[in-house]
């Protein structure tokens, strides 16, 4: 994928699919039953950065100037 590509579908990942993963996690979170507070806090966490690993190919050297250039 060319670093344009993956600029344009960084930003599309987070406006559009960082709210929609929030809103996702959310809703998950407010049916499933109240946990103890620690499995709750690891829940978040996990939740929290669980995004960022297979999107991270996406966002890697965005903020770099193009390379191809």
């Amino acid at each position: 994928m060319t670093y344009k590509g993956r600029k344009r579908l960084s930003l599309l990942i987070l406006v559009v699919g960082v709210p929609a993963y929030i809103m996702l996690a959310v809703t998950v979170m407010s049916t499933a039953p109240r946990f103890p507070l620690v499995i709750e806090f690891f829940l978040y966490v996990g939740l929290g950065i669980g995004w960022v690993f297979p999107l991270k190919w996406v966002f890697k050297g965005i903020g770099q100037p193009d390379p191809d250039q």
